[in-house]
């Protein structure tokens, strides 16, 4: 697949059936879905000098295969979303595991049948665990705020060294926010998991990492004779936004819009700026086989760092002698500072902001905004893929 740097002089959008803003998952999908179930001439525009968005990973200097915008670990359970990327890659047996580092004691996450063991003892664990089981049922997944409204003496006790030790700080590091300020949507994902799996998806039927790499997929994914990518280029920079048409280089475009970046920007931020947290990755190539034992480790009760990732136990590539690391720092997010939007901040006010942007273009012609940031909120990859397949249904049966 050629990917073209920059849009030559040459570029004429009349060549094309659908032109597709962004070269992540929802973009990519999009635009493959097009070409080949509906013959569409497609041009992808991607703003940064690579594809497959915040779920780009190279080889670094040191011969690491890195996730450069964190790590992203595959799990679904959709089986559409999982038979369709599985055409463009295959995948290893990769099942994420989480531990917390307590007060320098490393506890699975979600908490869970070990974790209570190590927090309280054996014993007192083991009581605590039967009471939960009694009162849940086993192998089921419990979030921490419904936990907390039982006025059980137990299960408060549970609930309170759950939240104080796993939750608070780790919250408050990662949104800049006190948890009764976080949306239910996102403390909901904090879950207690009564059973003995560590795995962080226990119930996920569909888990593991790209053989090849993330990036390696979405080549395979937009290599298409139908499919022309064009990198480094800023659709805003060619896009006139009218009241019921998009000019694209000054001409009125008349295929399909798919745009998958954040909408405020498209209108340069004249309502306001929709807040997001963005992270700060700082990578380290240590001189030893394994930093630590599992992908990832939170920090949830010291450190600045909300966690730290260490790529090679995900990926299972073996290069002895050399592992690469990778701590993350939370912060507000400031547009035009070259920051990446990472988590919208999600509020009634907020929210009634992004609707405010989102009436502006419901209007437009053939314009459709998919995907975390079009849509303002948090999705998994699996869910951008869906909402990305969905998208494509609808276009595919107006053109049938």
């Amino acid at each position: 697949m050629q990917i073209h740097s920059g849009l030559p002089e040459s570029f004429n959008p009349d060549l094309y059936d659908m032109i597709v803003v962004g070269a992540g998952y929802a973009g990519s999908v999009c635009a493959r879905r097009l070409a080949e179930s509906a013959g569409f001439r497609v041009a992808v525009l991607e703003r940064r000098d690579h594809i497959a968005g915040n779920a780009y990973d190279y080889v670094n200097e040191d011969g690491i295969l890195v996730h450069l915008f964190g790590p992203h670990i595959y799990h679904t359970y959709n089986e559409r979303v999982h038979t369709f990327l599985s055409r463009f890659t295959k995948w290893t047996d990769y099942q994420h595991k989480v531990l917390a580092n307590i007060h320098g004691t490393l506890m699975p996450v979600p908490f869970n049948h070990t974790s209570l063991k190590l927090a309280f003892g054996d014993e007192r664990g083991e009581e605590l665990y039967q009471k939960l089981v009694d009162t849940f049922g086993e192998n089921k997944k419990v979030p921490i705020m419904e936990l907390r409204k039982k006025n059980d003496p137990d299960l408060v006790e549970v609930a309170d060294y759950v939240y104080e030790n796993v939750f608070l700080y780790y919250t408050m590091k990662q949104w800049g926010q006190t948890p009764d300020e976080i949306d239910p949507s996102v403390t909901g994902r904090v879950p207690i998991f009564i059973g003995d799996d560590d795995r962080y998806f226990p119930q996920a039927p569909y888990q593991g990492m790209p053989a090849a790499g993330y990036t390696a997929m979405f080549e395979h994914m937009l290599d298409h004779d139908l499919i022309d990518v064009f990198v480094g280029v800023d659709a805003r920079d060619i896009f006139e936004i009218g009241e019921t048409n998009v000019n694209v280089c000054g001409k009125c475009y008349g295929g399909e819009i798919v745009y998958t970046g954040p909408l405020d920007e498209l209108f340069n931020l004249d309502l306001g700026a929709l807040p997001y947290r963005t992270l700060d990755m700082v990578f380290e190539t240590l001189d030893e086989d394994q930093f630590q034992p599992v992908g990832t480790v939170n920090y949830t009760t010291s450190e600045d760092f909300t966690r730290i990732t260490e790529f090679k136990n995900m990926t299972g590539q073996v290069l002895p002698g050399k592992t690469t690391i990778m701590k993350e720092f939370s912060h507000a997010y400031e547009p035009g500072s070259g920051q990446t939007p990472y988590y919208a901040i999600i509020d009634p006010k907020n929210q009634e902001l992004y609707e405010r942007y989102l009436d502006r273009v419901q209007n437009l012609t053939n314009f459709h905004p998919v995907g975390r940031l079009a849509e303002y909120r948090y999705y998994d990859m699996d869910a951008v893929t869906a909402s990305a397949l969905e998208l494509s249904d609808e276009i595919i049966a107006c053109h049938a």
